[in-house]
């Protein structure tokens, strides 16, 4: 369902992100993205190199071939990091209603 907010070129970018995970070791050839999200090369290189800008995309020299960059894992770590605190006060707050008097 389309909406007036939706923005083609920051959906691809988005798809790009899911199409780049699962693949951190050997990475994926810009030809390979571009086939998967139905887009020129071209568009796929852009959309790679918008993706690096923000660090969510790395090159890896060796190959040329593309991962996923360390902000994407790091904004996962901030998530697990947020998951741990909210179960330490969850868990305080059902020890202090739990115990007897």
């Amino acid at each position: 369902m389309s909406h007036k907010y939706d923005n083609a070129g920051q959906q691809r970018i988005l798809r790009a992100l899911l199409i780049l995970a699962g693949n951190e070791f050997n990475g994926i050839a810009p030809g390979e993205l571009a086939k998967s999200m139905s887009e020129s090369p071209s568009t796929a290189t852009r959309d790679l190199h918008n993706l690096k800008e923000a660090g969510f995309a790395e090159q890896i020299q060796e190959t040329g071939r593309w991962r996923l960059g360390p902000k994407v894992i790091q904004v996962s770590l901030a998530f697990s990091q947020e998951l741990s605190r909210a179960r330490a006060r969850l868990d305080e707050v059902s020890n202090r209603y739990t115990r007897l008097p």
